[in-house]
């Protein structure tokens, strides 16, 4: 019996081999007449593994058990991107894309949904151009919102760009999902901010703003990535930054009254002045054997201002933070990008050109909006289980300013007024093992927080990826509003949800473009 076993394992594995070469043969063959070297490569390549992780933040999905693609392509240009799509539709096999940011769930380089697929990764298409005379850029999508942001401040004090916090962001996909960052309450999201984009549809044709319509350049500026085509540049447009700005960061425990400055920063942190934002990071003392645990509440803030007017708004609007003057540095918008970066204020900016994460972890994220202040007794429940061994960090931005006068249609991220903040869990470890306990800790206080946060739907943000919020693994799911397999559709999107899925049906009808949160099918007859 074992025998017969061994012998079936060996014909599948056999079978399995032979199907992988053939899709790879036939794969290159197609591309023959566009590749240069080492843009093509499969796992028998010995570059294949390094470039396969080299943007893979989340080390859960680098383990030998993921699921990898039998192959990855490197395209240069843009007529290789639109070579590389109509081979794999031709030849039926799933595309994966990644611009090379932080994928919180590997969507764009493993898949659960086919037993092979292709990467088209953008890793070397990272061009950026920035105008001044017209304050707007064109970026590539491979490019990291690092290099976009020194980009700009090489060629400007007085501009910047509102995306993201992590400069390892990946420009492409950051701004599909929305993008928030530091001057989210005067700017609004990156997505609020684009100009024009360029997108390689599922016939491999390359559509500008005025070709693609208007309803998929809505659709691709907060619907999320991987459903409508591969976007290969942004034009975005630059905002005015001072000269000088001022940032603080300052930590309260328990034992600081803790528990009421974070109550009175909810009143306050969405109604501040525009030119102000201040994010709290909540962390436990949750280390084994610690006997004396706590829970440190981090303020961090930019100001687009001078030292002055800040502590001006500070000792009207938030005193109880305690903040002294000593606690400012006042710096230009590039060294603002750096202190929230984390990195220390001797490394010079041209770090970010590097693109890389400054760490690896296994982790998982999951996000909530909250809509109304949480009592000092909530957060006394938060504080339980946030000092339990291997709990969360917990990560709030203030929403309010810019964010309360955009409609919740204007694009598709829905989350506007009435937000007082978002919330960002994030369980992180550095053991494999050690995953069962850190998930179920931060599936733990998700839960607790149900009673806090936002309602019919319960909203989460797109680029915060969550699987745990439903999935197509086989992507045979028909939209249907009550379907609680596509519950993360109402969460992201709300009620731009039902547009989203119409747009995916007129713009991509034989649904190339997917993976397991991608938009789904449209039923017949519905209109």
């Amino acid at each position: 019996m074992a025998s017969s076993r061994f012998v079936l394992f060996l014909l599948l594995s056999l079978a399995s081999f032979s199907y992988s070469h053939q899709i790879q043969e036939t794969f290159l063959q197609c591309l023959s007449d566009i590749l240069v070297p080492n843009t093509f490569l499969t796992p028998d390549y010995a570059d294949f593994t390094p470039l396969l992780t080299s943007r893979a933040i989340n080390l859960r999905f680098t383990t030998p058990s993921t699921p990898k693609p039998e192959a990855i392509f490197t395209p240069l240009n843009e007529t290789q991107i639109q070579t590389a799509v109509i081979c794999a539709k031709k030849l039926g096999i799933q595309v994966r894309v990644r611009s090379g940011g932080h994928d919180y769930e590997g969507l764009s380089y493993t898949s659960v949904m086919n037993s092979s697929f292709v990467v088209i990764d953008l890793s070397k298409m990272r061009g950026i151009n920035v105008d001044t005379t017209e304050n707007s850029v064109w970026v590539e999508a491979g490019a990291t919102i690092g290099e976009l942001y020194y980009r700009v401040a090489e060629r400007s004090k007085t501009l910047g760009f509102p995306a993201g916090i992590c400069t390892s962001l990946g420009v492409g996909g950051h701004v599909t999902g929305g993008g928030y960052g530091t001057m989210m309450r005067k700017y609004g999201l990156a997505a609020d901010n684009v100009l024009d984009a360029r997108i390689i549809n599922a016939n491999g044709d390359i559509l500008d703003r005025k070709l693609m319509g208007e309803d998929v350049f809505w659709a691709i500026r907060g619907g999320g990535g991987g459903s409508f085509g591969i976007i290969v540049s942004w034009k975005l447009e630059l905002v005015n930054v001072p000269e000088t700005v001022t940032v603080f960061a300052v930590t309260k425990t328990l034992e600081q009254d803790a528990t009421k400055i974070l109550y009175k920063w909810q009143e306050v942190g969405s109604v501040f002045n525009e030119d102000l934002f201040i994010k709290v990071t909540l962390a436990g003392s949750n280390v084994s054997g610690t006997t004396n645990k706590t829970v440190s509440t981090t303020y961090q803030a930019l100001f687009l201002g001078g030292i002055d007017r800040l502590m001006q708004i500070m000792n009207v609007n938030f005193p109880e933070l305690g903040l002294q003057k000593e606690d400012c540095i006042e710096m230009s918008w590039i060294e603002s990008v750096m202190f929230f970066a984390g990195y220390p204020r001797n490394v010079p900016p041209s770090v970010l050109l590097e693109g890389k994460p400054s760490f690896l972890n296994y982790f998982k994220a999951k996000s909530d909006f909250v809509r109304q202040v949480i009592p000092e007794s909530g957060l006394d429940e938060i504080w339980k289980i946030m000092n339990e061994e291997g709990s969360p960090l917990m990560i709030w931005n203030p929403y309010g300013g810019m964010m309360n006068e955009i409609l919740e249609s204007s694009t598709p991220f829905p989350h506007r007024k009435g937000v007082l903040f978002k919330i960002q869990y994030v369980a992180s470890w550095m053991d494999p093992v050690m995953e069962e306990k850190h998930v179920g800790v931060l599936r733990k206080l998700y839960e607790c927080m149900t009673q806090y946060v936002s309602n019919s739907p319960r909203e989460a943000y797109a680029n915060f990826r969550d699987l745990d919020l439903g999935r197509n693994d086989k992507h045979e799911f028909i939209y249907d509003i009550d379907d609680k397999r596509l519950s993360w559709g109402k969460m992201y999107f709300k009620d731009n949800f039902e547009r989203l899925v119409a747009i995916k049906a007129d713009f991509d009808p034989d649904y190339f473009f997917i993976h397991e949160q991608s938009i789904p099918r449209l039923s017949r007859g519905t209109s």
